[in-house]
């Protein structure tokens, strides 16, 4: 197959998304006021506690099984690796620019967290559709490509909704100059005998001290990560998804033409389908708002863009090869152009929904989401066709 015919099959999904894009941005010009601030901000919350919760729970148990779980161990590593590499690169790009304070949560989440959900779920089966393409049968490719990106989608979110959500939080609450409060503990054992049973040994004495300091730990630790972010809508979804596709029974009872409560899967696919639209929608509003300008620089915003448009890329090509050359991962060219494909998204969108749940960085992130999904349309489109050639 040609470098032309893979290129032009690559920016069709592209294209897709530029267009709903570019609707949302119309739709929140002044002139035609239709998606306002306001507007969008309820939006996002709809998307954050039901759409993304509906669409990654239905996705994964209608495509996701145990044994395709098991075959699939590398995809949750390649993620996690874009994490730490775009964190490595967003620390040596804000040591270089040196961004105001409030900007770090930001800059790190954009650098580290890439739309694997979203794009993935419109590019891949787009792509299986295109002729010519190096996956085979297009129907085949739709299934497990759909299943590939409902995982990456999962983790994603899960590693979002954890990770970035907990960085903007913290430097957005440090730049609001809150006095810290430095707790004393005491973690020494008594002196004096304490009055406790006299069965009571020094030991067990030590250990509930141990203990007492470790809840306290826990205590402090919680609060300043906030675990209840760990469970938000969208990674409940995810594992509600993960039991309901893993357990055979309730596989049986939920999936499938035959299925008894087939029905309620079929409830949440069409409550999940709403996602994808919506969010590019709500994006391209965003976009307005980067076309009026903000604090943040340009260069810095290109900085962002060279991490996840030339250098991520570039280490995903060899962490990918790698892994194929030592065995960890099958040769399923699609497979692998998920993987490879997962280095070179721009930025999450749900990004936009974390700095506007805290009110920090709104318009800076509108000003990055403009310039990284204006240039994505150049960037990924290349990027497609170069993994399309690599796998095939």
């Amino acid at each position: 197959m040609g470098f032309f015919d893979l290129f032009c099959a690559a920016s069709m999904p592209v294209l897709k998304v530029l267009i709903v894009t570019a609707l949302g941005s119309f739709l929140a010009l002044d002139s035609i006021n239709i998606l306002t601030q306001t507007t969008r901000k309820n939006v996002n919350e709809l998307v954050f506690f039901v759409f993304n919760p509906a669409l990654v729970g239905s996705n994964l148990a209608q495509t996701i099984t145990y044994e395709s779980l098991i075959s699939l161990w590398f995809m949750p590593v390649n993620i996690i690796l874009t994490f730490i590499i775009g964190s490595l690169l967003g620390w040596v790009l804000m040591i270089i620019a040196k961004p105001p304070k409030h900007l770090k949560g930001l800059i790190l989440g954009a650098c580290s967290a890439g739309n694997l959900g979203n794009l993935l779920l419109i590019i891949v089966p787009a792509v299986c559709k295109e002729q010519g393409t190096p996956f085979g049968d297009s129907e085949v490719c739709s299934v497990y490509g759909m299943a590939y990106a409902s995982l990456s989608m999962a983790i994603g979110a899960m590693f979002l909704w954890t990770y970035v959500y907990n960085l903007v939080r913290v430097f957005s609450e440090d730049s609001g100059n809150k006095p810290t409060v430095i707790e004393h503990e005491d973690i020494t054992v008594p002196l004096l005998p304490s009055a406790e049973p006299e069965s009571s040994t020094p030991v067990e004495g030590k250990m509930k001290v141990m203990v007492n300091v470790m809840k306290r730990h826990w205590r402090k630790f919680s609060k300043r990560v906030n675990l209840r972010s760990v469970f938000a809508p969208s990674t409940t979804g995810a594992i509600v998804g993960f039991v309901i596709g893993t357990i055979a029974p309730l596989r049986r009872l939920l999936i499938g033409t035959t299925a008894p409560l087939r029905v309620i899967q079929d409830s949440a696919s069409l409550v999940g389908e709403a996602a994808v639209p919506v969010v590019s929608l709500v994006v391209g509003g965003n976009l307005v708002k980067g076309l009026k300008g903000s604090g943040i620089s340009i260069p810095l915003v290109l900085g962002i863009a060279a991490v996840r448009y030339i250098f991520l890329p570039l280490f995903g090509i060899l962490i990918v090869k790698g892994a194929l050359y030592f065995g960890l991962v099958h040769a399923d060219p699609l497979y692998l152009f998920v993987l490879l494909l997962q280095f070179a998204v721009p930025p999450a969108m749900n990004i936009g929904t974390i700095t506007q749940l805290f009110g920090a960085g709104e318009t800076d992130c509108s000003v990055i989401m403009l310039w990284t999904y204006g240039l994505a349309s150049i960037a990924l489109t290349l990027w497609s066709t170069l993994f399309m050639w690599i796998v095939g």
